[in-house]
């Protein structure tokens, strides 16, 4: 309690404070100057004969403070230009003390006021330091202490600073409300602000964690709210509606997380892969796919590196139309230049036309399809646009001379256990023949784990069970992905595009994979429920298991080859792995193609699992992919017959 005390005043306090210090470190200063000075003998006769002086130093000491700015330093900004105010300060006192001697013709010993200046500026400077060294053991020591603000001043609100003013770790600091008339009062001690100067409030009191106590709110604005106070680098967590809320439950129990990056088993990344933007500063930038969940944030992040112009390439017209509606809004001040292209990457002339046409220099490349029970069931379109999309992408930006290309791909590329993780890992393969040979272009590539939030990934999922009341399903109890924030795949990217030297493949350091049944877990709780299982058979909604999906592996993996390599970054890592010749890569390409134009599926997934050795098809009965394989083997064999 004693330390939620002291961190707990305001500013005003602290100079109170820090003024009495300076007031009182006089008299101290004073009377140590007469005793050595005097030796100890006649010293109380020396204090009672300047008894009269004492007030006006201390007088003239708090003035000076004031007039100095000294109390309104914060402690850990005594250093500099303050250390010189505080010599100024014992330099006037010195002075003003010997003229007081000589007016009041007082017996004083030699060096009497010198000494005194002396001692109060030792004094001073070793008071501000002790307290400096005070505090910070108090911050460290106090590891579990939050200083809160809540966002909400209603009667939740006051509700959650009564309690909140009990518990041993949180310090409330202050209340953001919305509601403009509220803004400048207090309630209990804790000032109210306005929510649009949420920035300034959190740097005012050093805000680590907010509360949106505002439970009547509709979800859309708490989402709204929640997402603006991360962007500042927050912790926010929500208290669940009113009907979620069973009697008898303190509010401290009923904090939730807020956000996505609150379902992570370890701290996010967003904030540390802050690298790399001066490499896409002042450039002509396209991104592929930029409608998606992943086109879309790399928009925002290349965006805020302030690049000449940014290419929005997107097939779908409607996602089109909605990311060009917000980048013209984040672009406003910046003059960025926004271009919206409505196409797809397999059309080789409209992609050569755009790379030219704009002077293109660097290509991030996000667009496929990447939902593994459709594309194992439309193996054709899949690969048409993943495989051959990619290659006419990659070869137009080789030809056109851009200086950087980088594929983003996934963790499903290794060993791939369906269709689409083989489309990305054959992606992969071409762009990593193309890296190999002499160009201008630097190609790499980045995989990803799962994107939380993501279109079509598991949370939007789970999230829609939960609020139709369960059951939440999984396909098996055993299953473990990697997962990642949208922010930390965008800025990988982004820093990928910054450092690769060609053929690279990079992964990010993700920590240990996450079991989905936690997960399924973590979303159920965090809205306010409780798994009903075994063990709770009263809970609120169930999990159950409905078997593993054609093509789903129980476990995924980041690389395919050993001895990966550390990047200027420390939770990036670099690999190089092995890929087709010059020749293998065309042929694949070449098949793959007649297989398309063929319309057979089989001959279709036959090519893949010819190009990519490790893939294991499932999606084909055994013997018709042997038949497929031991046709291609004739057929190759009677091309090296001699003619004749």
């Amino acid at each position: 309690m004693l330390f939620k005390s002291i961190i707990s005043l305001s500013r005003r306090q602290k100079s109170s404070i820090l003024l009495a210090v300076d007031v009182l470190l006089v008299p101290l200063s004073f009377c140590l100057a007469l005793l050595l000075l005097s030796e100890g003998s006649g010293t109380l006769s020396l204090i009672r004969s300047h008894v009269l002086e004492l007030p006006l130093l201390i007088v003239e000491a708090g003035m000076l403070s004031q007039v100095l700015g000294l109390s309104r330093i914060k402690l850990r900004e005594y250093q500099g230009e303050a250390v010189m105010r505080s010599a100024v300060l014992a330099a006037s006192m010195t002075i003003t003390s010997a003229l007081q001697s000589r007016f009041a013709e007082v017996a004083q010993a030699p060096g009497l006021h010198v000494v005194f200046g002396l001692l109060y500026f030792t004094a001073f400077f070793f008071s501000r330091v002790g307290l400096t060294r005070i505090l910070t053991a108090i911050y460290r020591n106090s590891r579990t202490l939050s200083r809160v603000a809540i966002y909400g001043a209603g009667r939740t609100g006051m509700a959650l600073a009564r309690e909140l003013r009990n518990s041993d770790d949180f310090v409330v600091c202050a209340f953001l409300d919305d509601n403009a008339t509220l803004a400048g009062m207090t309630m209990n001690g804790v000032p109210i602000h306005s929510g649009v100067h949420a920035a300034r409030v959190i740097e005012q009191y050093k805000i680590n964690r907010v509360i949106i106590a505002m439970p009547s709110v509709s979800t859309d604005k708490q989402t709204f709210i929640s997402k603006r106070l991360e962007n500042l680098g927050l912790q926010v967590h929500s208290l669940p509606a009113f009907t979620q809320i069973h009697g008898g439950k303190e509010l401290l129990d009923l904090l939730r997380p807020v956000g996505t990056a609150a379902l992570l088993c370890r701290d996010p990344l967003s904030h540390e892969l802050t690298a790399g933007r001066n490499a896409y500063r002042d450039a002509n930038v396209l991104i592929s796919g930029a409608g998606g969940s992943i086109g879309l944030e790399l928009c925002r992040q290349v965006v805020s590196c302030r690049p000449k112009r940014l290419v929005l390439y997107e097939l779908s017209e409607l996602a089109l139309y909605n990311a060009e509606a917000e980048m013209r809004v984040l672009t406003e001040a910046t003059g960025v230049e926004i271009v919206p292209v409505l196409g797809s990457v397999a059309d080789r002339v409209q992609v050569m036309q755009v790379l030219d046409e704009h002077d293109i220099e660097i290509v991030l490349h996000a667009a496929a399809y990447k939902h593994v029970p459709l594309v194992e069931m439309n193996a054709r379109a899949g690969m048409a646009n993943n495989v051959l999309g990619t290659a006419i992408l990659a070869r137009a930006a080789r030809e056109a001379q851009v200086k950087r290309f980088v594929l983003v791909s996934t963790d499903k590329a290794v060993r791939p256990g369906n269709l689409m993780g083989a489309s990305k890992r054959l992606a992969e393969l071409i762009v990593q023949d193309l890296a190999a040979r002499p160009g201008n272009t630097v190609f790499s590539i980045v995989r990803f784990g799962n994107v939380l939030g993501s279109s079509g990934s598991v949370v939007p999922l789970f999230q829609e069970q939960i609020a139709r009341g369960g059951p939440v399903t999984l396909t098996d109890k055993r299953v473990t992905r990697y997962f990642m924030t949208i922010q930390e795949a965008s800025r990988l990217v982004l820093l990928a595009g910054s450092f690769a030297e060609g053929g690279e493949v990079f992964v990010l350091d993700m920590g240990k994979p996450v079991k989905i049944i936690e997960l399924a877990r973590r979303l159920i709780e965090s809205s306010g429920f409780t798994v009903r299982d075994a063990h709770n058979p009263d809970g609120d909604i169930e999990i159950v298991t409905t078997g593993l999906r054609p093509g789903e592996k129980l476990h995924e993996e980041l690389m395919v080859r050993k001895g990966a390599q550390t990047t200027a970054h420390p939770k990036i890592i670099s690999v190089r792995e092995d890929h087709l010749s010059e020749l293998a890569t065309a042929a694949a390409l070449r098949d793959l193609r007649e297989a398309i134009d063929r319309g057979s599926d089989v001959d279709v997934i036959s090519v893949v699992a010819r190009a990519v050795p490790e893939y294991a098809p499932q999606s084909l009965p055994a013997s018709s992919l042997q038949c497929q394989v031991v046709k291609a083997q004739r057929t190759e064999r009677t091309a090296e017959l001699p003619a004749g």
